[in-house]
């Protein structure tokens, strides 16, 4: 689904005064850095309770952010017939200060005017410029709590906002106008859009507070795909649209070197005990960089600086450890399997650390050994000359440049060779009698499985299966109805084969049937 519908039956919901609840504390989410303006409608169309309930669930939403200059700033504009800005970013800096200006406001009532709300927003709160609006070159977020009536023409409004890099989530307390909802939001628009009852807006706290640090975690180099020799590095591009280059150090963290596994709020790097340090510079648009050249199993720190001249930006850094050597063949897999065939695959690829591969392949239980070798860059190998049903063991070795030798085996059966039935003739004998010819060459047979049924409705119960040993050839089936159908079968070891079907047509009132071979 593209939005999340969360509708809770509850028979009894527990409203607890703000007041009543513990001091609140100075913040414990040390992990992000933006501005975050809520939207929240308090027109005519809310209700007094409505409009409580929307305060105490940003109350609980925001009590553990860090709030202050290099922290999360939060401003809160009111929609009514005048849309009202509470406070600006510059306000609060504590949450003692941000959760009593929550408390404390009142509703405007009026008409919806969001799109008058969405001007101010975007002209004199979201737009960088003094201390009490957005900051350059950090995240803005805007989140809109809405009952979802009459919510007017917005669409052009928001698209401007995300054009300006204004990141979009919007909270709907009804289940209206869905259609215009999901057109405002920042994608994705699974994490960015929530339609909840006024009631539950608790069930919702977490993941919208996830889908905002998501956005305005400023303070964070994130790795991806790492692998025994090499890692992604990820970061916000804070640089993006001024002069500048990000400077990037990553080495191996040192036994006893002090590394602490990761970036913290400072933005300094941690410890690498005096460790070989290697440098890359990425452009100013930059947000990822592939750090190569690592060793297996490996510790390291990697540190971020933007270095511009236009503004000063923390340091960031992160510590991974890369993946275990995992030397080739680590897997063999099998496919295209036939009769006299079978295809033999092995990875993981590793042309640089290995000189060749050679495979063996030898029948259950003492079947002859055959060998050969292939070249470095080859995965596959398709075996030839195999016998039908029957068990081998292939094994495939790798010599590593390294002078290590590995080895996996595994086992493949091949499947037995099930021609179809060669011939299917029937002759009528009498009125109510068959005789049943066919042909068949193969080896390997177990038998043959014959069933005859009668075509016509109006008599019940006219069917009958039997087997016959491989040596038959024929049999004769007698007291048949008219127009029976007959099928032969052959029977091999692991399936039935491929039959043929005839009809006999003759006239017979027998209810009684039988075979004769």
């Amino acid at each position: 689904m593209e939005s999340r519908v969360l509708t809770w039956m509850l028979l009894c919901v527990l409203l607890r005064p703000l007041a009543a609840q513990n001091p609140a504390p100075e913040g414990v989410l040390n992990c992000c850095e933006g501005d975050v303006l809520f939207l929240l409608d308090s027109s005519g169309s809310v209700s007094s309770y409505e409009h409580s309930r929307m305060l105490t669930f940003l109350s609980e939403l925001l009590l553990p952010f860090s709030l202050g200059e290099d922290q999360v700033r939060i401003g809160l504009l009111q929609v009514g017939t005048q849309p009202r800005l509470e406070f600006g970013f510059g306000t609060y800096s504590t949450q003692s200060g941000l959760q009593g200006a929550l408390k404390n406001t009142k509703p405007l009532r009026g008409d919806t005017n969001t799109v008058e709300a969405l001007r101010i927003a975007k002209e004199s709160v979201l737009r960088p410029a003094a201390s009490d609006v957005a900051r350059a070159g950090l995240p803005r977020v805007l989140v809109w709590l809405t009952d979802g009536v009459k919510p007017g023409d917005v669409i052009e409004p928001m698209a401007e906002l995300r054009e300006e890099g204004v990141a979009v989530l919007v909270v709907s307390t009804g289940h209206g106008n869905y259609q215009v909802l999901r057109q405002v939001v920042s994608p994705p628009i699974e994490n960015n859009l929530y339609f909840v009852d006024i009631d539950d807006l608790s069930i919702i706290t977490e993941d919208l507070r996830d889908a905002i640090i998501e956005i305005i975690r400023a303070e964070r180099m994130n790795v991806r795909d790492v692998s025994t020799n090499s890692a992604t590095l990820n970061w916000r591009p804070v640089l993006s649209g001024l002069n500048g280059y990000y400077e990037i150090r990553f080495g191996p963290v040192l036994t006893g070197g002090g590394g602490d596994g990761g970036a913290g709020g400072s933005g300094t790097s941690p410890s690498t005990g005096g460790g070989h340090h290697q440098r890359i510079t990425k452009s100013a648009d930059s947000s990822t960089a592939r750090v190569t050249g690592l060793k297996p199993d490996t510790t390291y720190t990697a540190t971020l600086t933007p270095e511009s001249n236009d503004q000063a930006f923390n340091m960031l850094s992160v510590t991974f450890t890369t993946k275990p050597e995992v030397l080739s063949p680590a897997v063999v897999t099998l496919s295209e399997s036939g009769p006299t065939s079978v295809r033999v695959s092995w990875g993981p690829s590793q042309p640089d650390q290995i000189t060749s591969y050679y495979i063996e392949y030898s029948a259950l239980p003492r079947g002859k050994l055959h060998a050969f070798t292939v070249g470095r860059t080859q995965n596959s190998t398709l075996l030839r000359d195999l016998q039908p049903d029957t068990t081998y063991l292939v094994t495939v070795s790798a010599r590593h440049t390294s002078g290590t030798e590995k080895a996996m085996s595994v086992k493949v059966c091949t499947p037995e060779v099930t021609p179809a039935l060669a011939d299917l003739q029937l002759t009528t004998v009498s009125s109510d009698s068959v005789q049943v010819d066919w042909k068949s060459s193969a080896g390997g047979l177990r038998g043959y499985w014959l069933t005859w049924e009668g075509q016509q409705n109006s008599i019940t119960g006219q069917r009958s299966s039997f087997y016959l040993p491989p040596d038959s050839l024929s049999t004769r089936l007698t007291h048949l109805p008219p127009a029976t159908r007959v099928c032969v079968s052959p029977i091999y070891r692991t399936v039935r084969g491929e039959g043929l079907c005839c009809t006999a047509q003759f006239q017979s009132d027998a209810l009684a049937y039988g075979y004769q071979s």
